[in-house]
């Protein structure tokens, strides 16, 4: 595993050795509670099984070890994978960071990584390692939250803190959009790039659940500049607005969460060539279409 120095782990919107702190006290009931990332893992597998052919090396960043689960749970596509190495950034036998890779070039045929890349500093350096490690025609799949994730809670917290301390502070991690996914594809160098998003409507007892849960899967914002901590009045005004403002009728309240998945293949001369500008038939902005659902219920307990 390549070194981080003291200085590269905060060049960037995020302290990486926070994040991974986090991420190590979360460890322990990560893969019970971890929902989101377990249906990012099932996702990316799923896509997987609709692409007929064999990795023979397959590399997954991130996901506690939940890509792996989600593939052995498909023995037809288990079967095309041969040797799968599990890494993350906190937890699980082999553990490293996205921005800092070691493997050699064109290692693998395969590299999926299950909402793992929204905390990379340079997520731009990080998509050009990755196409780096993939062998020729091999395969890139990433999922990441977007930008609409947890606004509903930015917002209170903006709110609450601007209305009582006469200024705020960011609280909640910034996340890249659909278009920024899919510029970075093609800066990275990835042939047929292609950018999806899923939006995902979870509903909570309260807000503090909602922050509760986020403690749990080491989600909470890891930020490399400190916000002043966060007063109980403020973070109680805070929860009375969050309450106000997205409570649904029987009393529950919303928190938005927005994947984004991005492919992307390494170069290789044998693959479709994009069509000329102008010759489309269709519009790109019709085929990224938007699926809206909710998620189901969390009491937090």
């Amino acid at each position: 595993m390549a070194p981080v120095s003291p200085h590269s782990a905060r060049l960037g919107p995020f302290d990486a050795r926070l994040h991974r702190l986090r991420k190590r006290r979360a460890a322990g009931g990560f893969r019970e509670h971890a929902f989101l990332h377990q249906r990012a893992a099932e996702d990316l597998a799923e896509r997987l099984e609709a692409i007929p052919r064999p990795f023979a090396r397959a590399l997954s960043l991130g996901g506690g070890g939940l890509f792996g689960a989600a593939v052995a749970r498909r023995p037809e596509l288990a079967a095309r994978i041969g040797a799968l190495t599990e890494t993350d950034a906190a937890s699980g036998a082999v553990q490293l960071d996205p921005e800092h890779l070691p493997f050699a070039q064109a290692s693998f045929n395969l590299i999926a990584s299950p909402l793992a890349l929204h905390w990379a500093n340079d997520l731009p350096g990080a998509l050009i390692q990755m196409r780096q490690a993939l062998k020729p025609d091999g395969l890139m799949l990433a999922s990441l939250f977007g930008g609409d994730t947890l606004n509903e809670l930015r917002m209170a917290l903006l709110e609450a803190e601007s209305e009582l301390t006469g200024g705020a502070s960011m609280r909640v991690a910034p996340f890249a959009d659909l278009r920024d996914i899919a510029a970075l594809l093609q800066r990275a160098g990835f042939a047929l790039p292609a950018a999806d998003r899923d939006v995902t409507i979870v509903r909570y007892a309260t807000p503090l659940k909602l922050l509760a849960d986020l403690r749990i899967m080491g989600e909470t914002a890891a930020l490399a500049e400190r916000a002043p901590p966060l007063t109980r009045s403020v973070l109680a005004r805070a929860m009375e607005i969050y309450r106000q403002r997205f409570r649904d009728p029987d009393g529950r309240v919303r928190a938005t969460f927005e994947v984004i998945t991005a492919t992307g293949w390494a170069p290789h001369e044998t693959q479709q060539k994009p069509l000329k500008p102008g010759s489309a038939k269709a519009r790109l902005a019709d085929a990224l279409k938007t699926t809206e659902h909710s998620a189901g219920e969390k009491s937090g307990e």
